[in-house]
């Protein structure tokens, strides 16, 4: 029964069902649809700032619907590393990588490629930060939370993607393993920083701005 339940099997091969069935594993999605929901609540808020300044101030409104943008992206993100968190289809990619090199006789030089697609994910990572943070470079000051959740974040993918190859005892050591902080601590961020924007509104410029900011 366990083995259906698990996504990596008895046999050490990942079938359907639920990847981390822990408390801590449940909390943690839970963790990212309440991020979600509130990063949701912050896009929401943006289009309608951008739609109350369109004509009092043309400038902060499209400074919102960057911002919107923003957390949409943050959205999206969210909810495919929730649901991934439970689906944990990078194991299933492992697998069907290595049964790859197996059959082109590559296996025993599989270190190598490890190496390279880990640092291939940690050079996109950087990239997507870099690419965001110059796409939202007018609006950074706003939305600093929202990148430097997503950092942390993309921090854990590396770190995770690593564990394919002996760091899984780093990141399982200690009473609060570096896992844990690292997935829970940049989803909290996230999380922070979309309430703030959805339940305060975004710092305004200009005059037309600031007398609209209690309209969201």
């Amino acid at each position: 029964m366990l083995s259906v339940l698990l996504s990596t099997g008895d046999d050490g091969r990942w079938h359907p069902g639920i990847g981390d069935p822990t408390a801590v594993g449940w909390i943690t999605v839970l963790a990212y649809f309440v991020a979600a929901l509130l990063s949701l609540r912050a896009y929401r808020t943006c289009r309608q700032a951008a739609s109350i300044l369109a004509q009092r101030d043309p400038a902060e409104a499209q400074a919102q619907r960057l911002l919107g943008s923003l957390w949409l992206f943050v959205l999206v993100a969210l909810l495919m590393l929730g649901l991934n968190k439970q689906l944990d289809l990078q194991t299933l990619f492992t697998e069907v990588m290595r049964d790859l090199f197996r059959s082109f006789d590559l296996y025993e030089q599989r270190h190598r490629f490890q190496v390279a697609f880990v640092v291939s994910i940690a050079l996109a990572g950087l990239g997507l930060i870099a690419g965001l943070t110059y796409a939202f470079w007018h609006v950074l000051g706003r939305a600093l939370g929202a990148v430097l959740g997503l950092g942390v974040v993309g921090t854990f993918v590396v770190v995770r993607a690593a564990s394919f190859h002996h760091v899984d005892l780093l990141l399982r050591a200690g009473p609060l393993p570096l896992n844990i902080v690292l997935e829970l601590g940049g989803i909290i961020v996230l999380a922070i920083s979309a309430y703030r924007a959805a339940q305060h509104g975004l710092p305004a410029r200009g005059v037309g701005a600031r007398s609209s900011a209690t309209e969201y």
